[in-house]
């Protein structure tokens, strides 16, 4: 940091095993790739090509290089995987992570009605090449999974050998984890916690009031994914009690005191 202050909470380092940020890339050029590495790649722990935008995104293997060059991992969206797999191109995808050196995939079924058992035979064929991230939710804002089916769907996926698993929120965060105000649905986050892992956990969280409201809920080191790049440093001084939302929140018990600074 460029300067020292106290009370601030500690970060972990990279590679982080939690405390990552994911990035949405929706497709950036490669100029503004360069623009967001040389002003927050400390704060990039891995980045996803949106969706399918991979398919269309120019100078695709310049664009990886960049990254790449960088230490910066890169994966393609979940919906990619399933345009492959809904037309039996299963082994093209795998072909497609080799071509271009991935080293992370994201397996999901949020377009897709997919058996659990068959979305994780994939999970376990992708993770004897690459670093598997899976996702549970749905994109359908109509289709509500109660909180036992969503940690039954992660243990089995976690079990089949996923690095991650992904709560589905959309790069607008008002679907899965979300309701369709943004509001986030607490109860069935804090039972999701209660048999999982918080660092298992990556949430994808693209609002401000979502990523304050997982980082007073599991401090600063929370897992959190669909960051936009605009908001990268911003969501670093949220992490770190820097901004007004958090500012509160990791000061200690004397300070508070002495400010007349409610706890709670």
């Amino acid at each position: 940091m460029n300067f020292t202050l106290s009370q601030i909470p500690s970060r972990s380092e990279k590679p982080r095993e939690k405390g990552i940020t994911m990035v949405m890339d929706k497709g950036l050029s490669i100029r503004e790739t360069e623009d967001m590495i040389s002003s927050a790649s400390g704060f990039i722990d891995i980045v996803k090509l949106g969706w399918a935008t991979s398919y269309v995104t120019s100078n695709l293997n310049e664009k990886l290089a960049v990254y790449k060059n960088a230490g910066i991992p890169v994966y393609f969206g979940g919906t990619l995987f399933e345009a492959f797999v809904v037309r039996n191109q299963f082994d093209d995808f795998r072909k497609l992570l080799d071509k271009y050196d991935l080293k992370y995939a994201e397996v999901s079924d949020g377009s897709l009605e997919m058996a659990q058992d068959v979305k994780c035979e994939y999970i376990r064929k992708l993770a004897t090449q690459v670093t598997v991230l899976s996702e549970v939710g749905s994109k359908d804002e109509n289709k509500i999974i109660p909180p036992y089916k969503w940690i039954q769907l992660i243990q089995s996926e976690l079990e089949a050998g996923a690095w991650k698993v992904i709560g589905e929120a959309r790069e607008s965060g008002n679907v899965g984890l979300f309701r369709a105000s943004g509001e986030v649905r607490q109860g069935l986050v804090e039972e999701i916690l209660t048999q999982i892992p918080f660092e298992k956990m990556l949430w994808e969280a693209p609002q401000k009031s979502q990523q304050v409201w997982f980082v007073k809920l599991l401090g600063s080191n929370v897992n959190l994914g669909n960051i936009a790049p605009s908001e990268l440093i911003p969501l670093e001084t949220i992490r770190l009690g820097l901004r007004g939302d958090t500012f509160n929140h990791f000061l200690n018990a004397k300070t508070k005191k002495e400010w007349k600074i409610d706890s709670k």
